[in-house]
């Protein structure tokens, strides 16, 4: 997986660069790169926005702007599948990681200020994503959310590959939230365990587990 991140802020993903599951993915032959839209900017100065037409508030990212970083990067054919981060996208869920994941390359686009002139919808993108229904300063908190969903399921990126398998949403628990899990110690301020946990019989343990989705599922869903 090639997975570049267009912002203007590269310095906020520092930290996220560091975090294991990245460094692990990228030492498993993954690369994660960002890309400052002011490096390829056509206009003077460094500017990348300007303000909406038919007036409001607030400055738009430009479309020829993004244009060229996606161009001085990729050139003009060679695009992998590109998304813009936007509240008003496909919301972000198992089905989607699963198949972003799948991708070869990914290209992500975070915005600020107003948002993108909606050419960059229309034209540059080939999807739009939202993490929620919900309005962030920018999108780069957005990319990492994408970005880690994806980058956990690369290989060699988790301590144990099984940690991606069972857990909330996936195909092993049927797409219900994950059981709860409990370690030691076995009571604290008269706080138990379930006793089924340390009872040594894994189908047991199993079926218990099972009922606890279930349960959450039920509970999430409000029923």
């Amino acid at each position: 997986m090639n997975l570049d991140i267009f912002t203007l802020f590269p310095e906020a993903f520092d930290w996220f660069r560091e975090q294991r599951p990245v460094r692990k993915a990228i030492e498993s032959g993954a690369s994660f790169n960002t890309r400052d839209y002011r490096e390829w900017t056509p206009l003077k100065g460094g500017r990348v926005d300007d303000s909406p037409y038919g007036g409001g508030a607030g400055m738009v990212l430009r479309v020829d702007v993004v244009d060229a970083a996606l161009t001085g990067v990729y050139g003009e054919t060679d695009r992998p599948r590109t998304v813009v981060l936007t509240p008003a996208g496909r919301t972000l869920d198992e089905a989607l990681v699963t198949e972003l994941a799948a991708e070869p390359a990914l290209a992500l686009l975070s915005g600020r200020y107003e948002g993108f002139d909606h050419r960059v919808h229309e034209h540059l993108a080939d999807d739009e994503v939202s993490i929620g229904k919900y309005v962030l300063a920018g999108g780069e908190l957005p990319a990492m959310v994408v970005a880690d969903t994806i980058i956990r399921r690369l290989p060699g990126a988790l301590g144990d590959a099984e940690s991606a398998i069972e857990e909330s949403f996936s195909d092993a628990l049927d797409g219900l939230p994950e059981y709860p899990h409990y370690t030691r110690p076995p009571e604290y301020r008269g706080w138990k365990i379930p006793e089924i946990l340390i009872s040594g019989d894994h189908a047991k343990v199993r079926e218990w587990r099972l009922e606890q989705s279930i349960r959450r599922g039920e509970t999430r869903e409000g029923r």
